[in-house]
């Protein structure tokens, strides 16, 4: 039933720590899924530097999920969007043939409080990796959820359990947030070929065994998976029809390593618009010597 347990390496990105899950060496991508990072729990105290916000960087290839349990960001990007996200909602960016946003902690900032969410990538299919730009943004009330004997679930994209989430997906895919209950049961369909749970808190049992937060379990096709938590938890459900073999190099994914190598290019040469309300600083390719002034502005 469990085909392999990822276990998430933490990494500091220069202010607070995130949840590296995918890519894995021994499993790249769980359907369309190329990317999957737990940002947090992190407790902020008001007042705290600029420099652990995400400056402005590129994409191309892929569409971007932010969702947060806890905290608030600010999103720009390079299409004129300009959003805050809050617990719940979904912030869904397509970089297509390219984009770039940056990810600001201003809420934060002024008032302190927690960051708690996952931000995951969503490789484009074959034949829409080169699509414009676009971004879209969806409130809690706006996503199919049920309750059942102390499981809620919310459906953040894709469709699954018979509903259908408004964000624009391109491939057949599915994400879906549980909250539950101590003793609380959920199935899991095989409605899709390659499945995963990811724990974000509190911990459940599997075929017998227990798994505890920070843990992604990656499921065998063909049969349904049942899971009972062992403490009050929040999991994660995420899957869909593999794309096809992807390239990750830095923020990029493509089919294409020379597709890779031209975004490169054309980041280095100041070819990407930076955000309009967010074009001071940017980051620089890994490897590049830090700029000494900004050739986008």
């Amino acid at each position: 039933m469990i085909d392999l347990v990822i276990s998430q390496r933490r990494r500091d990105l220069g202010g607070f720590e995130v949840g590296r899950v995918l890519p894995f060496a021994k499993r790249r991508m769980v359907g369309p899924f190329i990317f999957f990072d737990h940002m947090g729990p992190a407790s902020f105290t008001a007042g705290f530097p600029r420099t652990v916000d995400v400056r402005p960087h590129p994409h191309i290839g892929l569409s971007t999920l932010s969702y947060l349990y806890e905290g608030q960001m600010t999103h720009r990007d390079s299409v004129g969007a300009h959003q805050e996200i809050k617990p719940g909602e979904v912030n869904w960016m397509t970089a297509g043939s390219g984009v770039t946003h940056s990810e600001r902690f201003e809420h934060l900032r002024s008032h302190g409080g927690t960051m708690d969410g996952i931000q995951t990538w969503i490789a484009l299919p074959n034949g829409e990796e080169e699509i414009d730009p676009s971004f879209a943004h969806f409130d809690v009330s706006d996503l199919p959820a049920y309750e059942a004997e102390g499981l809620t679930a919310r459906l953040i994209a894709g469709a699954a359990f018979g509903a259908k989430a408004p964000v624009p997906v391109r491939s057949p895919m599915f994400y879906v947030h549980w909250t539950m209950k101590a003793g609380a049961r959920g199935e899991l369909p095989a409605e899709y070929p390659e499945r995963a749970a990811y724990v974000a808190r509190g911990g459940v049992e599997v075929d017998g065994r227990t798994f505890g937060a920070g843990e992604m379990l990656v499921f065998a096709p063909g049969q349904p998976v049942v899971l009972t938590a062992a403490t009050d938890a929040i999991v994660m459900l995420l899957g869909g029809e593999p794309i096809g073999e992807r390239f990750i190099e830095w923020n990029f994914v493509s089919s294409s390593k020379a597709r890779i190598e031209q975004a490169k290019a054309d980041w280095r040469a100041g070819r990407m618009k930076l955000p309009d309300a967010d074009d001071e600083e940017f980051i620089p390719l890994p490897g590049d010597p830090p700029p000494e002034a900004n050739p986008m502005s």
